[in-house]
């Protein structure tokens, strides 16, 4: 019954939404997932980079 309603609320969000908005939200939210690993990543290089470098010593 679970999964019916899954469906049901699945099936009534397509109908309800445009194509081309459907494909605007998709492109949006990949925008902002490929910002944020993009950071992330750079991030990660500086801290290694800091720490190959002799960052970590005391």
């Amino acid at each position: 019954m679970k999964r019916f309603s899954y469906f049901t609320v699945f099936a009534f969000a397509i109908t309800m939404l445009t194509s081309c908005q459907l494909i605007g939200d998709i492109f949006k939210a990949g925008v902002w997932s490929g910002v944020i690993l993009v950071v992330v990543v750079i991030a990660v290089i500086i801290w290694i980079i800091a720490k190959v470098a002799g960052g970590g010593k005391r």
